[in-house]
């Protein structure tokens, strides 16, 4: 749950408040997603460049001898935060606690700066993550036990994805579309002539060209974009309107399958064999546990069969260590300690080598020596310089102001027990216990002003869709916000989309959208009275305005108003 301006508008606070909840476990969970959600943004980090310089807080000699670029980004940071005092009207926090936190940051030499989806999820997420890096590299709080920049990935295997270019904007081993001879690279490496030279769509940008007939064919891998994308209303006009659209799933039926052309049975986790990689690097073998269910197929073998058929050469893996050691192959070819990604140790493997892998930590140079605990110790970093570069950051607003229309700011995010849209932890009645309705949760103030009390119906509306949620008032929100979370869909709740409220500005540089800040109108829903319903089979109420359904022990929890 992330401040609307990425800001910590009084969260140091309730950080110590948490502290005697440790035997709470939603408590603390509340707590712990907060404290990350609500790492301080540009704003702060900015001023507090400024600020540690200033005060002679800065590593001289590591700035000297190990970066660049530093003067730009503190004139800059002088220039939009000339003084905590500004910064702390900006933020709505008090400049005592704006001071006192500059205070802890300079004695602590050990700080970690822990940042999640309040950073990330903004229009100017990028901007704010190096807002945070210049802080680290001022003070030379990088590269040593207990210090850095740290950000808490919204996947476990994000970091794996980013090795083999899983996102539309990178080729595979770390290596990027603005680079020609990158290009080239890979381009030699797997002797295609044809290879792509400029960058993908991202995914708004896709289901955008989708809508608009310039792409005609579309297949969805182990994702679920009609309930998790912003603006998902557009995303849904796309996939009916898409011409021909295949979905790879281990579930039968989810938003999205439903428009599907063509269903193709993929294996869990639990079936399938590969490596993942963890936020330290750590690459870790994983053992499929359970049989195939049916006809279900790992995804590379899935794949690989369509590109056989289409006429493509190069897919003739029989199985999973072929393509583990193409892998380590491209990470070290042409090689010399100029890309971070470096897996030349384990290029060699056997079946039974790979079979037996230890959790091993890249960079990985020789099949007897794991990687280095940390990198930059030496102060040596992967640019052209081998310095680390400060970056120059200019304060954006995000891209959607609130209004008289929509006074409000949706933040959208996680509960404990769900992941995603529930396609798998819907189904789990020990999950779907901890939370059983979709909601919006309000600042008692703020539900007093819209006249709604807890636990009634209240009506989110936005310019993009609208969602009938259960109000959850909570003087742990912060005024002038409401959180929804992300997770419910069609299968689960009648009108609880959340996504389909979300607007559809992006950061322009990551594309991240802009999840954590949605101008939003709420209303209180009059109901003429509640129910409720406990049955053996999952059904479709009828002829009701709200339901929701939750899985218990045996049987399906339905509640229902007309």
């Amino acid at each position: 749950m992330a401040n609307p301006g990425g800001s910590l508008n009084g969260h140091l606070a309730e950080i110590l408040v948490y502290e005697g909840a440790l035997n709470d476990a939603d408590r603390v969970y509340r707590h712990m997603e907060r404290a990350l959600e609500l790492a301080p943004g540009d704003t702060e980090a900015r001023l507090m460049l400024a600020w540690l310089y200033q005060q002679g807080h800065g590593d001289a000699e590591f700035v000297t001898d190990c970066t660049e670029d530093m003067d730009e980004a503190l004139r800059l940071a002088r220039w939009h935060a000339p003084s905590a005092a500004a910064v702390a009207q900006h933020c709505g926090l008090d400049v005592a606690d704006v001071e006192t936190f500059f205070r802890w940051f300079a004695r602590t030499e050990r700080t970690l700066t822990v940042y999640s989806q309040g950073i990330n999820q903004s229009s100017s997420g990028t901007d704010k993550v190096n807002a945070i890096i210049n802080c680290h590299l001022l003070t030379g709080r990088i590269g040593r036990p207990g210090m850095g920049p740290f950000s808490v990935t919204g996947q476990p295997n994000a970091m794996g994805g980013r090795e083999v270019g899983a996102l539309a904007n990178q080729l595979a081993a770390h290596m990027d579309f603005d680079d020609p001879e990158h290009v080239d690279r890979v381009a030699r490496f797997w002797e295609a002539a044809r290879i792509a030279r400029r960058p993908g769509l991202k995914a708004l940008e896709l289901f955008q060209a989708v809508e608009r007939g310039a792409v005609k064919a579309l297949w969805v891998m182990a994702t679920n974009p009609a309930v998790s994308m912003p603006d998902a209303n557009q995303v849904r006009r796309a996939l009916a309107k898409c011409e021909f659209l295949v979905v790879s799933d281990c579930v039968a039926q989810t938003d999205t399958s439903v428009h599907a052309d063509v269903l193709l049975p993929a294996l869990a986790w639990g079936e399938k064999e590969g490596t993942v990689t963890n936020s330290e690097r750590r690459v870790s073998r994983q053992r499929a546990f359970l049989e195939r269910p049916g006809e279900a197929r790992p995804d590379w073998e899935i794949l690989s069969a369509v590109a056989r058929r289409l006429g493509y050469a190069g897919f003739d893996y029989r199985n999973a260590h072929q393509i583990f050691i193409e892998h380590a192959r491209l990470s070290a070819f042409e090689n010399s300690g100029a890309r971070d990604f470096d897996l030349s140790g384990l290029a060699g493997l056997s079946v039974s080598e790979y079979d037996a892998l230890q959790p091993v930590q890249w960079p990985v140079k020789t099949a007897e020596t794991n990687g280095p605990a940390r990198l930059f110790g030496d102060g040596q970093f992967f640019t052209p310089s081998g310095r680390a570069r400060f970056v120059a950051v200019t304060p954006r607003p995000p891209g959607m102001g609130t209004s008289s229309e929509y006074p409000l700011v949706l933040n959208t995010g996680r509960v404990r027990d769900q992941w995603h849209t529930m396609t798998r932890t819907g189904k789990s009645p020990r999950l779907s216990g901890h939370v059983v309705e979709p909601y919006a949760e309000l600042h008692p103030v703020d539900a007093q002003t819209l006249g709604v009390a807890d636990g009634e119906l209240v009506r989110l509306t936005t310019r993009w869709g609208e969602a009938l949620l259960r109000a959850r008032v909570y003087a742990g929100q912060q005024r002038g916000s409401v959180f929804a979370p992300m997770h419910w869909n069609d299968q689960f709740a009648s009108t609880a989309r959340v996504g389909s409220l979300v607007n559809p500005q992006l950061d322009p540089v990551s594309g991240q959208p802009e999840f954590k800040h949605t101008p939003v109108r709420v209303l209180g829903y009059q109901a003429s009275w509640y129910g409720f319903v406990l049955t053996r089979r999952s059904v479709v109420p009828r002829g009701t305005t709200y339901w929701a359904k939750a899985r218990r022990d045996g049987l399906w929890h339905f509640e229902s108003v007309p």
